[in-house]
């Protein structure tokens, strides 16, 4: 502030001297370092499973998530996600907590929760996929996650929902996650928000984000039966298959089928 009153004072008493050359070049380069700050604040907690979609928004915005949080629900496959969160969260620099949901297996009903022959297999397009659905998961996750946010002075929860998911999962569709996020800012003194950037896109679009991005997907784990390998017939495999396929992405991911 005093440089700039200090340049206008120059301005009015002299001629373009030096000097007032000088304190312009230093007041662009401090607004340059103010926007720089400014974009560089952390200010979002993510819900990373460990999953394709979520590690994609990890990546892309990096620069803004302050913590990961992944969720134990007990289903098949946390095991084989939530490492998969935790390293990618540590090689860019990012706090990762793990919250267990214990519960969620003794109260709810999921085929996701039932083991890995409970799983059906096919496209998501089948009406057999609806069995996977664990009841307002995404909502119990939302929820916690915007009181830690609160708690740790953030603004934004971010979660990795998109297009495709909106058929088979009422808490991804588009009025879900507005509905929340008008729900967690009335109901949080910082008015905390969920973004949730892929719900309109598809998973072959967030795959060549990932692709854009460098990101190594054979680093990541999708299939819900939750065993040494990705069965390659479930819902999600087959989406997965089908998304780095589309995206002209090499797949090493190791399938049984």
């Amino acid at each position: 502030m005093i440089i700039f009153t200090f340049f206008i004072i120059i301005s009015i008493t002299s001629g373009k001297t030096m000097l007032q050359k000088l304190l312009f070049l230093v007041g662009k380069a401090y607004l340059c370092t103010c926007q720089i700050q400014h974009y560089m604040i952390k200010d979002s907690i993510i819900i990373v499973s460990g999953g394709m979609d979520s590690i994609t928004l990890l990546h892309e915005y990096k620069d803004r998530i302050a913590m990961g949080v992944s969720f134990d629900y007990g289903s098949n496959h946390n095991a084989r996600e939530i490492p998969f969160a935790r390293k990618h969260c540590e090689n860019l620099g990012i706090e990762h907590i793990v919250i267990d949901l214990a519960f969620m297996p003794k109260y709810f009903k999921s085929s996701l929760l039932d083991g890995a022959e409970a799983i059906p297999e096919g496209h998501y397009a089948d009406d057999n996929m609806k069995s996977t659905v664990v009841p307002f998961r995404n909502g119990i996750m939302l929820s916690i996650a915007a009181g830690i946010a609160e708690s740790r002075g953030l603004k934004y929860v971010m979660l990795a929902n998109h297009g495709g998911d909106h058929t088979i999962y009422p808490d991804c569709r588009p009025e879900f996650v507005s509905a929340m996020s008008e729900a967690t800012k009335t109901g949080t003194f910082p008015g905390i928000e969920i973004l949730a950037p892929y719900t309109g896109i598809t998973k072959v679009e967030i795959a060549l984000r990932g692709k854009a991005l460098g990101i190594d997907y054979s680093e990541t784990w999708s299939c819900y039966k939750g065993e040494e390998h990705h069965c390659g017939k479930c819902g999600t495999c087959v989406e997965r298959r089908e998304a780095m396929r589309d995206a002209g992405i090499e797949d090493t991911t190791i399938y049984r089928e």
